[in-house]
């Protein structure tokens, strides 16, 4: 089934030209289905980039996803135009009044800032807090990750000494939770942050849960009962060429970085780079939809307010 974006989403165009099925604002409205409703939170800088990142692999299911995209309403993009902004993103305060059954928060690029140093943490809070009474599920990666541990549980982030840059093996810790049914005992994620959570912190949280962990890159995945809450460490959405784009512009900036780790054959950054997990962000993200939202959000979506569930 088709992920619902808007008709002129530049993502469009990507995705179907990889044959991934997309329908568009006019054809959704003479379908008689009740679609998941998905909102995006991109914090991230190239907004058009993330946008394709994640439709592709919500697209990928056989659920109908219908996907709206909202953005910090105190904060101007700098590497996004105010046109693409004003067209195809809402603020919180358009949709604070709504129940959607899933909730995605990017990273952002503000992790060596403290978060109250980051001008719209306090929205950020509002929406986490608003996300546990109006959201079935919500799922928070890279520094949303990190946000969304801190807000809830208090845990912090810690400054790495060096940046975790590359893809790295990751083996699952807790086989039986749905989010990795299907998953091979070792995959491999994209990282790119200088920042980490230390795994004995999110131990002395009874409520929390890790899932999925990498010898070089820490813990990878954490959940919360039932999988309410999901956060992840790394990037599995990453395109081919994310990282080398991140490599290059850092260079660039006279930035001392080494070339990812894992990632270009021989570490040599002018070959093409290898994906090698592409399979596993495809599956991590329907399961995620599958599991931890369409099977068990009630079918009629303002029950998410009253805490209803189908497992119940």
């Amino acid at each position: 089934m088709p992920i619902k974006i808007p008709n002129r989403l530049p993502a469009t165009a990507t995705l179907r030209r990889e044959n991934i099925f997309v329908m568009t604002e006019t054809r959704a409205v003479t379908q008689d289905i009740r679609p998941l409703q998905i909102l995006l939170l991109n914090l991230m800088p190239t907004k058009v980039d993330t946008e394709t990142q994640l439709a592709r692999v919500l697209g990928d299911t056989p659920l109908q996803i219908e996907l709206e995209l909202i953005a910090p309403a105190g904060h101007v993009s700098r590497n996004t135009s105010q046109a693409h902004m004003l067209a195809f993103y809402k603020t919180f305060a358009d949709v604070r009044d709504r129940t959607f059954d899933g909730l995605v928060i990017t990273g952002a690029p503000v992790e060596l800032m403290e978060f109250e140093e980051v001008d719209y943490w306090p929205e950020l809070c509002e929406i986490m807090e608003w996300s546990k009474t109006h959201v079935h599920s919500t799922l928070h990666i890279c520094w949303g990750a990190q946000a969304g541990l801190y807000y809830h549980y208090g845990i912090p982030k810690r400054r790495l000494d060096h940046k975790l840059f590359g893809v790295f093996r990751h083996t699952v810790e807790e086989p039986n939770f749905i989010l990795f049914r299907g998953f091979d005992d070792v995959f491999w994620v994209p990282h790119s942050r200088n920042t980490t959570v230390d795994r004995e912190d999110i131990e002395a949280v009874p409520e929390l849960k890790i899932l999925s962990s990498s010898p070089e890159a820490g813990v990878y995945a954490v959940k919360t009962d039932r999988g309410r809450q999901v956060f992840l460490m790394g990037h599995a959405e990453y395109d081919r060429v994310t990282l080398r784009n991140e490599y290059m512009r850092d260079l660039a900036a006279g930035v001392d970085i080494q070339p990812p780790r894992n990632y270009f054959p021989e570490d040599d950054p002018h070959r093409q780079p290898v994906v090698r997990w592409r399979s596993c962000a495809h599956l991590l993200y329907a399961n995620w939809l599958n599991y931890c939202v369409y099977q068990t959000t009630p079918y009629d979506i303002g029950g998410i307010r009253q805490g209803v569930r189908t497992d119940d």
